[in-house]
Formats: structure tokens, C-alpha cells, sequence
């Protein structure tokens, strides 16, 4: 009999056909509770055991029941959450025209809200309005709940404010139904209205208001509703301190939570566990191990919600041995079947690199496979390597008919170089998850990491609710290009829209400020607003400090930094000793090197890469090697390409090209694009035809359209005075169609970039500038300078070669800056390409000349110039 069916036949039977059903089955099963008081024990024994079908067959006697008997029947199904056989107990009681009041009513609109069935239950409100049942206050109430529990707050509110009676029940279910649908301010709203009605709180209503403040976060208003408790005496009541233990601790106030579970003499199951689990929301794991160790101690019997966890407490810290201990805890107790729990422990296995064990988890659950088991399996294959396990599952999951849902799509997106993130945002646009931030986050950072800025904008900008992550993500990609200007907007937008920057932000915004072309105070500015907001002291904000500082040449402010750190961790340490390298303080660089080694700090790759470019920048060949075999013999670190490519670097600058040809012999891999770069960079300094020639050869071979290697070559058989070879190579170029690389000098003042090529006429004050020239040509000449015509590489007169050096464009850069600078004025330069050896002597006297500080960074290193000499000891 279906339930609509059984339903509408309700208002053609009548209480008067109650005399013919005297002998019906159903009746003779109603003899069990024939007696003026119900025996409960049994009632309890029946409820539990007995099904609809068995239950005309269980008593012979028939006797006729009154109203009590079968209410008290439908209650105690009710109450052992039979719902399913009591709902169908009602229908039978009113298909048999059996009398029926407002007890009845108000368990039959009880067990439809635990059914989560509005239908039957608005079919049961119907019959309420039929039989004027309405005006019942225990009716309205059990109405009032079913629509809470069915998310129907409109009705609910309805019946509610239609309620002649009210009572402090009928309040209670209304703020628990509010607080059920997310709509914790207005539980306040009616709590206040509640009590001005002279309505007094019970207990349950406090738990009901607590558990609203809790998701909230409203944790001054909970201090408030505790007074109250304590004021009407509930201090002591157990489920509400536990709503208040909860409050506390998802407001991250795990002291005040503490204080109220330890002033509990009595504690249940559900004091304990929630304690365990609010520790473990905010972080405190040791104090949930010892508060489950104490719970123990207690004899207090574990329950099913307390084991979810103390699961992800042994995932969190990789206790292997514990999660097999509470899997066998789980199984004794009977609690296997339960999803979450077993999710956890897949969660945990996978932490634990145990795959196996997850794996045979997750094919046990067979029907309760869902799509949060399947993201768990996926994650801990991504977790563990597993990516082409990961994307299997991925695939299967779609085929089972498992749609993915925001997690899902959040972690396979994690699988890089694997995955086309444009198939799953086309997959993600389809299941319309692309606005949800989780989502979008991962999709920008998937596009950032495939350089693609244009795509994570976009993606950016679908974004519904941008938290701080899916901001410092976008801050992240614009700092990886280097594009300061577009991190600079993105930072303040962010502020304007009332997201506070955290730590994580501003080390994103710092790292693109540390792009060439960034405005020099553009860096100090976030500096000093980071002090502003509190966060300069956190480990990735100063080592971000560091770098930029490092690199926009201001090494000593980069110092600083350092040492006021209270903490240094691996990053930090490399950053210095980085910087130092690349601004040629190699003594400084192992210093600090040697510091790092006393304080016992683990060193990698990276730190050696910084030591052996400090050495190699300073012509310290001897130190470069012993570092090198420290690194190999002390550390059992394997040399990266990058390592050799050092190696290479400190042997050719030094002009010991047969060293560094047997580095390159003896590498265990062949030879990388930096490797022969750097070769056929120290073959044109040295001159060494036939070994650059080779060099050359094999670059081209590698990235055959890089203009670096041909222009090199084709310098080398200039500065040989081999015209035709040179020519040559400039018509293969031609051929390729290989454009080379033109140079640019970038110098800013007053916050404004100014960029120049060689022999540039388009600047406004060109005039100005050339005019300076001219005068510094002839103050040059009263201090001896000879121009060095070797480094014009064309097959010109000598005086045209001395005009073209004196228009390179890092002397147009200088030129400008003394002439649009009060005198004085430190000037910086950035160059793309590598200065020229009679530029590096100008500007060393230009420094003299004008007594000014002049640092110039080309691809190189950084110079640093200041009265007549340079930091490089003219050694680069």
C-alpha cells in the first residue's frame, strides 16, 4: 500500500466503522498494550523486535484497546527510530477507523522530520486542519519541527506564528530549526523575543542557541548565553556544557572549553569526544592524545564519532602502529560499516605510504563508495606518486557514475605535467564548480604553473567568493613573471575589498617586487607595510626580504633582514648566501656558509650552488673544489646539472678550459643548454676558437633558435679578426630566422622606469643626454681613458668603433641619471646582457668623476662602483 494512497483514504473513514475491525488481526496485535499502564520493558522488547509484518500474529486475545494502547505502541517505534514501521502503524490505525487525538498526531509529524518526509508530512498537517487539531500545543510544536527538519523554515515560521499557545518547547524547536538552517542571527533575534514573552528557557534551548553561536563564531554572544545558563542553573547539565565545550572550541578558545569540561563531575561519551575532536580542529594533537589517554583511564566506553579523530590525529602524524590499533578497535566493536570512519582510516593508511591497506579498504566498501572515498583514494596516490594510479581512479570514478565533486576536482588538478588542466576547467564548467574558491584556486595555480597568467586571470575573475588563498595564488603567479606592477594592483584590490593580507600574501607580493624591472621603492613600500600589519617577523615574509633586496642590490638591507630573523630556515639561509655571490662577497658568501654549517642546519644542492657561484664569481678555484668534494664525500649530495654547470663556470672563468671540458666529460648525464653556455661565454673572453666553435655546435644542436649561441660565436671569430666565419654565422641566423637579442639598459627615477638601446635618439632628453656624454668623453680623456675598440665586434673604422662604445646603452642609462638626480644620487642600472669589458672601465671613473655610487646588474652578477673602482675586482 503506497503512502499517498493510504493517505487520501483517510478522510473517507470514519471513527464509527471502529466496531467492525473488532476482530481484524491489526486489532488483536493492539491486545499487547491492553493494560491501563503500558509495560514498558516489554513494549521496549517489542518495538525493537517485532516488524509490521509479524505483528497480527504475536497475541491470540482479543480484547478491545482504548486510545493509549496504540499511541503507546506508535511511540515506542517512534522512539527506537523504527520510523519507517511507525509511519505505517499510523496508516494502518486510520485505514481501521481507529479513534486518534493529539498525541497521535504530534508522533506521527515527529517521525516524518526524522524521515525527512515533507510530503507525508504536510499530507498529516491536512489531516491536523481536518480534525482541529491545530490548536494543540504539542501538534503545532511536532509541525513546526517536521518543517524545520524537512529545510521548509517558511512553513515552519507560518505555523509557528499561527500557534494560539506557545510554550517554551514550541520555541526551542523554532531556534533549533533556525540554527538547522544556517540562520544564526536571527536565533538571537528570537531568543530575545522569547524571553521578553516571559518564556523561560529550558535546557535544551540553551543547546539549541549554543550550537548557532558555534558555527557562527559569535563568541562574545556565547559568553553571554553561558551566564545566563549558569544563572538559571544549567551549569551542571551535561548535553549542555557539551553544546558549550563545542562553542568554545570551533571559536579556537580551547582554554575556556577545558575549563567547563573539567568543571563537569559527571561526563558522557559525548563530553569526551567532543573534546577530542575540537582539539584536533585546532591543532592541539598532543592534548587530544593525552585527553582520549584520560577517557580511557575512565572506563569510558568508545563510541562511533570518536574514532573519525583520533584516525586523522594518526594520519597527521604518521602513527602507523596507532591507526592499525584503532582499525582493530573499530572492527571489535562492530563500527566498520560506518563510511566516514572508514574514509578516515583510507586517509590515514595513505599518509602512512601504506597503499595496500587503503586500496583493500576502499574495495571492502563496495556500495558505500562515494565520491569522498574515492577523492581520499585519488589524494593519497597523488600523495604518494601515484599519478597515473591517481588519474585511473579518476577516470573509473567517472565511468562508476561517481560525480566529482569540489574536493575531487581541487586535488586532481594537483597532478602536474600529467592532467590538461583546460579538459578539467571544461569538466569543472560543466558541473558549475568553476566560482567556488577551493575550485578556482586550484585552477588558476594550475595555469600559473604552466605559465599561462592570461587563463588564471580569468579564472581568477569567475571566482565567486575569493578567499585569502585564491588572492596570494593570482599575487603568486604574477611574481613568478615577474609582472610587479600587475601584483601591485592585485594587492591593493584585495585590501579595498576588505580581505586582510596574511603572511603567505605579502611574501608574494615581495618576490614579484624582486622583478628587474620593479620600481626600486616599490619593495621597501611592502616592507614597511608588512611591519605595519605585524607579519615582517614571519619566516617566509623576511627570506622573501632577502631575496628582494638581494637582487634589486641593496645587499646590505638584505643583511639586515637576516639578522634580525628569530628564525632561519632552509630558504633563508640560501637567499644570503645567494646574494652575497651574486654581488661578488664571496668571503661573506662562506662565511655565512660556515655559520650555517655550525648551527648544524641540513644543507642541500641549492646551498651549494650558492657557495660554488661565490667562489666561481671571486676566482677562488681552489675553495670551489673543496666545496665541491665536500658537498659530494661530507654530504652524499649527487651534483645536479646545476651544480656542474658551477663547476664549469668557476674552472672557465678562470681560463682553465681543459678542467672544465673534463667536468663535462665526467658528468653522468650529457651536458644541459647552461652547461655549454657558459663554456662558449668564457671561449669568447679567452679567445679559444676551436673549443667555443665546439661549444656552439652544441648549443645550437640543443635549442637551435636561442640567438645566444650564434652571436657568441660569430663575437668569437670577431675578436679573431675572422670576418668571413662571422659573416657566415650571421647569415645562418638569417636563414633560421634567429633574431638576436637586443640590449636594453633600464635606470628609474622618480618612480618612473626609463629603458634605452644603444645609440638611442627617442628619449625627451636626448639632447641633454648626449650633450653629457660629450662632456664626460673629454673629462674621460684628461684622465687617460683610451677607449678598448676589441669589444666593438663589427668590421668598422676605429673612430666609428669608438663613437658605438660610447653610446652603449648603459652609458645613455648613466647619462640620464646625472643629469635628472640631485648630485649625489646613488644610480642603479639593470642590463640584459653582459657588460662590456670598456663600459666596466668607464664606469668605473664615471663613479670617480662625479662621486657617485653606481651599481649595475647585468645577467651575470651585480657591480658595484664607487670611487673608481668596482666590487668585482674587475674579476667577472
Amino acid at each position: 500500500m503506497s503512502l499517498s494512497i493510504s493517505l487520501r483514504t483517510l478522510t473517507k473513514t470514519q471513527t464509527k466503522h471502529s466496531l467492525k475491525t473488532l476482530n481484524n488481526p491489526f486489532w488483536k496485535s493492539l491486545s499487547h498494550f491492553q493494560t491501563n499502564t503500558l509495560n514498558t520493558q516489554r513494549s521496549k522488547l517489542y518495538a525493537k523486535s517485532v516488524t509490521l509484518e509479524q505483528t497480527p500474529y504475536l497475541f491470540d486475545k482479543s480484547r478491545q484497546p482504548v486510545l493509549a494502547q496504540y499511541n503507546g505502541m506508535l511511540f515506542e517505534y517512534s522512539r527506537y527510530n523504527n520510523n519507517k514501521e511507525a509511519l505505517n502503524i499510523f496508516l494502518r490505525i486510520r485505514s481501521f477507523g481507529l479513534p486518534v487525538d493529539g498525541s497521535t498526531f504530534s508522533c506521527v509529524l515527529k517521525v516524518c522530520g526524522c524521515l525527512f518526509n515533507e510530503i507525508a508530512g504536510r499530507q498529516v498537517h491536512c489531516q491536523c486542519l481536518k480534525l482541529g487539531l491545530l490548536e494543540d500545543v504539542s501538534v503545532g510544536t511536532s509541525l513546526l519541527d517536521m518543517y524545520m527538519k524537512t529545510e521548509n523554515v517558511k512553513d515552519g515560521r507560518r505555523v509557528f506564528d499561527h500557534m494560539g499557545e506557545r510554550n517554551v518547547v514550541s520555541w526551542t524547536s523554532l531556534l533549533g530549526g533556525c540554527a538547522q538552517n544556517g540562520m544564526n542571527e536571527e536565533v538571537l533575534e528570537l531568543f530575545s523575543t522569547m524571553q521578553m514573552e516571559g518564556i523561560k528557557p529550558n535546557p535544551y534551548t540553551f543547546a539549541a542557541i549554543l550550537g548557532a553561536l558555534a558555527y557562527e563564531g559569535m563568541v562574545e554572544k556565547g559568553v553571554q548565553v553561558h551566564s545566563l545558563i549558569i544563572k538559571f542553573g544549567f551549569e551542571t547539565t551535561i548535553f549542555v556544557c557539551n553544546s558549550l565545550i563545542n562553542m568554545y572550541l570551533k571559536s579556537g578558545l580551547d582554554k575556556d572549553a577545558r575549563a567547563v569540561f573539567d568543571g563537569l563531575e559527571t561526563k558522557n561519551a559525548v563530553t569526551w569526544n567532543c573534546m577530542i575532536s575540537g582539539y584536533v580542529t585546532n591543532g592541539l594533537d598532543l592534548a587530544a592524545f593525552e585527553t582520549f589517554y584520560n577517557m580511557r583511564l575512565a572506563g569510558v566506553k568508545l563510541t562511533q564519532m570518536v574514532f573519525s579523530p583520533l584516525i586523522k590525529l594518526c594520519a597527521n602524524h604518521n602513527e602507523l602502529g596507532f591507526a592499525r590499533q584503532l582499525h582493530c578497535r573499530v572492527l571489535k566493536d562492530g563500527f566498520s560499516f560506518d563510511p566516514k570512519i572508514k574514509t578516515a582510516l583510507m586517509a590515514a593508511y595513505c599518509k602512512c605510504s601504506e597503499m595496500g591497506d587503503a586500496f583493500k579498504l576502499f574495495s571492502m566498501m563496495h556500495e558505500a563508495q562515494n565520491v569522498v572515498s574515492w577523492t581520499a583514494m585519488i589524494s593519497g596516490h597523488l600523495q604518494n606518486g601515484g599519478i597515473e594510479q591517481a588519474l585511473k581512479l579518476f577516470c573509473l570514478m567517472n565511468k562508476e557514475g561517481v560525480r566529482p565533486n569540489h574536493f575531487t576536482y581541487s586535488t586532481i588538478l594537483t597532478a602536474q605535467h600529467s592532467v590538461s588542466p583546460f579538459q578539467i576547467h571544461a569538466q569543472v564548467i560543466k558541473a558549475n564548480y568553476e566560482k567556488w574558491p577551493s575550485v578556482g584556486t586550484a585552477i588558476l595555480d594550475a595555469y600559473v604553473k604552466l605559465g599561462n597568467i592570461e587563463e588564471a586571470a580569468k579564472a581568477f575573475e569567475q571566482i565567486d567568493e575569493r578567499d585569502i588563498v585564491a588572492w596570494s595564488a593570482m599575487l603568486a603567479g604574477y611574481a613568478q613573471i615577474g609582472d610587479s606592477e600587475e601584483a601591485s594592483k592585485i594587492f591593493i584590490r584585495l585590501v579595498k575589498e576588505g580581505i586582510k593580507p596574511n603572511e603567505f600574501t605579502f611574501s608574494s607580493v615581495i618576490n614579484a617586487c624582486a622583478a628587474p624591472t620593479a620600481p626600486l621603492e616599490q619593495g621597501k613600500q611592502f616592507h614597511a607595510w608588512s611591519i605595519k600589519s605585524k607579519l615582517s617577523d614571519a619566516l617566509c615574509v623576511s627570506s622573501s626580504l632577502i631575496t628582494m633586496y638581494a637582487k634589486r642590490g641593496n645587499i646590505d638591507n638584505a643583511y639586515q633582514v637576516f639578522k634580525r630573523q628569530r628564525e632561519r630556515d632552509l630558504v633563508s639561509w640560501n637567499s644570503m648566501i645567494s646574494g652575497y655571490a651574486q654581488h661578488g662577497h664571496a668571503k661573506k658568501a662562506l662565511k655565512v656558509f660556515e655559520e650555517m654549517q655550525r648551527q648544524n642546519v641540513e644543507i642541500d644542492d641549492i646551498t651549494f650552488i650558492g657557495v660554488l657561484s661565490a667562489c666561481s664569481h671571486s676566482g677562488l678555484v681552489v675553495e670551489g673544489e673543496k666545496y665541491f668534494n665536500m658537498m659530494v664525500k661530507n654530504h652524499h649530495i649527487s651534483p645536479t646539472m646545476e651544480v656542474y654547470s658551477c663547476m664549469v663556470d668557476l674552472y672557465s672563468r678562470a681560463g682553465m678550459l681543459k678542467k672544465a671540458m673534463d667536468i663535462i666529460n665526467r658528468m653522468p648525464f650529457p651536458a644541459g643548454t647552461t652547461v655549454w653556455r657558459t663554456l662558449l661565454a668564457a671561449c669568447r673572453v679567452h679567445r679559444n676558437l676551436d673549443l667555443g666553435k665546439l661549444a656552439a655546435e652544441q648549443l645550437i644542436s640543443l635549442q637551435p633558435q636561442d640567438s645566444a649561441a650564434y652571436v657568441l660565436l660569430s663575437n668569437i671569430y670577431a675578436a679573431a679578426g675572422n670576418w668571413h666565419e662571422r659573416r657566415a654565422v650571421r647569415k645562418l641566423m638569417e636563414k633560421r630566422k634567429v633574431k638576436k637579442e637586443a640590449g636594453y639598459s633600464w635606470i628609474e627615477v622618480k618612480n618612473k622606469t626609463h629603458s634605452f638601446l644603444a645609440a638611442d635618439l627617442s628619449h625627451p632628453m636626448s639632447d641633454r643626454i648626449y650633450s653629457k656624454l660629450d662632456e664626460l668623453k673629454i673629462r674621460l680623456k684628461d684622465m687617460g681613458y683610451q677607449p678598448d675598440t676589441d669589444y666593438v665586434l663589427q668590421d668598422i673604422a676605429d673612430e666609428d668603433k669608438e663613437t658605438t662604445l660610447s653610446q652603449h646603452s648603459e652609458r645613455l642609462a648613466i647619462a640620464f641619471g646625472l643629469i635628472a638626480t640631485p648630485s649625489g644620487t646613488a644610480l642603479q642600472i639593470v642590463k640584459n646582457l653582459r657588460v662590456c669589458g670598456d663600459c666596466h672601465t668607464v664606469i668605473k671613473l664615471i663613479s670617480l668623476i662625479e662621486g657617485r655610487d653606481i651599481v649595475v646588474r647585468d645577467t651575470n652578477r651585480f657591480h658595484h662602483f664607487k670611487a673608481g673602482s668596482c666590487s668585482c675586482g674587475d674579476y667577472w
